[in-house]
């Protein structure tokens, strides 16, 4: 038996059908062709599928599909508008903190959160911000820099 749901995903309003045992995370990627969320273990470990639900980091490896009914998702696909990227995502371009990019989506939803609740963090909060988050190539300097930076452009004093 399917269940109904209807829910926003970055900002556009969805109806699906779907079946109980299926998660967030294959409705996110295979039925609405959103690749940018990433699966890297399955079981909420590394991050990988990070997405904000309704102002919240989740993993969206670990959220049954029905529990979709009513929130606002937002995916890295979500982050750009009107084609121009978001700070954030400048940041970690101007900071170099990608490399093979597999992490990066999760990080980007970690760090969108925690800003849009904080928008001053501390180092301290910004590493708290991360922790469920893993990269395997850049380490995690660079990407504290970026979210750091891109706090500071927000309130006006960078760049």
């Amino acid at each position: 038996m399917k269940n109904k749901v209807n829910f926003f995903i970055n900002e556009e309003p969805v109806e699906l059908y779907v079946d109980a045992n299926r998660t967030m995370l294959n409705i996110i990627r295979d039925d609405l062709c959103l690749i940018g969320t990433k699966e890297g273990c399955g079981a909420g470990e590394c991050g990988a599928c990070t997405i904000i639900a309704d102002g919240k980091p989740l993993n969206a490896c670990l959220v049954l599909a029905p529990e979709l009914d009513g929130m606002h998702i937002t995916t890295v696909e979500g982050l750009a508008k009107d084609g121009e990227l978001s700070e954030l995502q400048k940041q970690f371009i101007k900071h170099s903190a990608l490399q093979c990019g597999f992490c990066t989506p999760g990080f980007l939803m970690s760090g969108t959160a925690l800003l849009q609740e904080n928008p001053n963090p501390s180092r301290e909060e910004i590493k708290t911000a991360i922790v469920g988050n893993l990269c395997r190539c850049t380490g995690y300097v660079r990407i504290i820099e970026a979210i750091e930076e891109t706090a500071e452009v927000l309130r006006g004093g960078g760049q």
